[in-house]
């Protein structure tokens, strides 16, 4: 090791020093506080530093050597403290997704974190484990750390509420229903067959409400009852009994190993198929090309110090990661989004005026009339082509297109509205959502 490189080693140790011994996440940076590894850990201070530890273990024969010519470009590391282990794994996956630091090769893909979905707008809901939940009519809870374990409580779960999880699609007013032979789990006592007509709506939905009300709260009154089942088995000597109502004592408890819909926000699972808003799309900006490429542009102050701009790709309907840029804003004073707006137009597209990119079909601005002018002004200001601009305005979900001052109205459910609100809401929080979770340790992932 080089006297360099040992210097460098000394400082990083010395800074651990001060990281907490709770959960986080650790991110390995190079010079311009580029991101080059993200990771999680139970305890942030032993895990780092176990990756810089002289006269341990090599480092190739413990970590592999992509991570070995990783540490050896790392100039600093810094930390994000989370609350528990399930903030850190979610927040892990979502970071690594939209930073795509160099050196992580799992949570790249799109794969995402299974939600329990509740179909609360049916005359009977059903109860299901879903990566791709339904556009309207269900209640969410999750994402969920691990669909092992949520696969099992859902099982416990069925056997304490006795709500039905299969496809059927069962309505009250259906009288056929009387004649209907229920599945196995009617006759094992873990569902109450409403497909057969065994119990009302209405008591169906006591039911139902009762096992919302148990997934929102601590979940205290059934623990206790079974955590007494467990007691009075072991007394007993019902120790096969016992282990049962342990089990379920635990998977009933790693219920709380989930986050939140708005928080752990996961867009990509509420994607329907785009084919159908592209055909529409292009008929609504009446272009004689299909439309391919759309650029979503937002902007967003961070604790009221640091403004930054965000830029993201969306190629046939679907997320171009590689394509997402950042830009902190450098021109703009104070709180003026048209002023940044036109900055962020003017640093993007400077590289497809000069030939060294495609220029979008569409650009889609987040924000109002004004917005969309002040990318119009920008571009014209460049000397540049004027692309296809359009605005998405928030609350009224009202788009706003060249040449007109009055907004469309698409219906709420128009694959033309749910496209563009896909693009806006990545924009957006590509811009700010997961910033807010940085922006006390400054890690902007700075791209030019």
């Amino acid at each position: 090791m080089s006297a360099e490189t040992n210097n460098r080693f000394e400082t990083i140790c010395e800074k651990i020093k001060s990281f907490p011994t709770g959960p986080g996440l650790y991110f390995m940076k190079a010079s311009a506080d580029k991101v080059l590894y993200i990771g999680k850990a139970k305890n942030l201070r032993s895990r780092v530093a176990s990756y810089f530890q002289q006269g341990g273990p090599n480092l190739v024969v413990s970590r592999g050597p992509k991570i070995a010519e990783m540490i050896n470009k790392v100039k600093t590391v810094d930390f994000l403290e989370t609350s528990n282990e399930v903030d850190a794994i979610l927040q892990e996956a979502r970071l690594i997704k939209d930073i795509r630091p160099p050196y992580n090769t799992d949570l790249v893909d799109d794969k995402t974190f299974p939600y329990l979905e509740i179909t609360a707008g049916e005359d009977f809901p059903g109860v299901y484990i879903t990566r791709k939940p339904r556009p309207r009519g269900s209640r969410l809870f999750g994402p969920f750390a691990g669909a092992k374990d949520l696969r099992a409580v859902l099982v416990v779960l069925q056997k304490i509420f006795k709500f039905r999880t299969c496809g059927l699609n069962i309505r009250e007013a259906d009288l056929k229903r009387k004649f209907f032979r229920p599945c196995l789990l009617y006759s094992i006592k873990q569902c109450t067959a409403p497909c057969a007509a065994k119990i009302g709506k209405i008591e169906y939905k006591k039911i139902v409400k009762d096992l919302i009300k148990f997934l929102r709260s601590k979940r205290s009154v059934i623990l206790r009852q079974l955590k007494k089942q467990m007691a009075e088995a072991s007394e007993t000597l019902e120790y096969e009994k016992a282990v049962m109502f342990r089990d379920r004592i635990r998977l009933i408890e790693r219920l709380d190993r989930r986050g939140t819909p708005d928080e752990n926000v996961q867009p990509e699972v509420f994607a329907g198929d785009p084919a159908e808003a592209l055909g529409k799309l292009q008929n609504l900006l009446q272009a004689d090309q299909p439309v391919r490429i759309i650029e979503g542009i937002d902007v967003a102050e961070i604790g009221g110090a640091e403004a930054v701009g965000s830029l993201v790709k969306f190629i046939d309907g679907r997320p171009f990661k590689s394509g997402y840029r950042r830009f902190k804003i450098k021109t703009v004073k104070g709180i003026d989004d048209y002023a940044m707006i036109a900055e962020v137009v003017k640093r993007r597209y400077k590289y497809a005026l000069a030939g060294e990119e495609l220029w979008p079909d569409l650009v889609l601005i987040d924000g109002g009339l004004g917005h969309l002018h002040a990318a119009e002004n920008a571009f014209r200001e460049m000397k540049a082509p004027v692309p296809r601009i359009a605005s998405i305005a928030k609350k009224e979900e009202q788009i706003y297109l060249q040449g007109t001052s009055k907004p469309l109205k698409l219906p709420a459910h128009s694959p033309v509205l749910k496209l563009l609100q896909y693009v806006r809401d990545e924009a957006h929080r590509f811009a700010q959502h997961y910033h807010h979770i940085l922006r006390s340790k400054k890690m902007l992932n700075k791209k030019p």
